[in-house]
């Protein structure tokens, strides 16, 4: 379930935000697809002591070794993401006022984590 949430407009590449999201969390491991194999989310997980569990892209010089068997537990986020977008609202992000739209999404997690749904 979500820890944390940011809302950003629709521009903003999720990558951007990765080290916000890690920032202070106690892990073992950071699982990620290619689109944050990026140096800056790669130095802040290794800061943090995180192992990666992130394919590197194929522009890579050196290939980073993937642990397939612990990145197939990454469905569990896209499960995760599923589950949220159930609710039309924010599937669609109905509520255009970004408070209310985090006062949903948490309301959603709450719902999630309780298994109220």
């Amino acid at each position: 379930m979500p820890l944390r949430i940011f809302v950003t407009d629709g521009a903003t590449h999720d990558c951007t935000q990765a080290v916000k999201l890690i920032e202070g969390i106690n892990a073992g491991g950071l699982i990620a697809d290619k689109a944050y194999d990026a140096e800056y989310v790669l130095h802040a997980a290794r800061e943090a002591g995180m192992q990666l569990v992130i394919p590197p892209r194929k522009h890579r010089k050196e290939q980073r070794h993937l642990d397939k068997q612990l990145y197939s537990l990454r469905h569990f986020v896209e499960n995760t993401f599923l589950r949220l977008k159930e609710w039309r609202g924010i599937a669609t992000r109905y509520v255009k006022n970004t408070a209310s739209f985090l006062a949903a999404l948490h309301v959603r997690c709450i719902a999630m984590w309780t298994k109220i749904y």
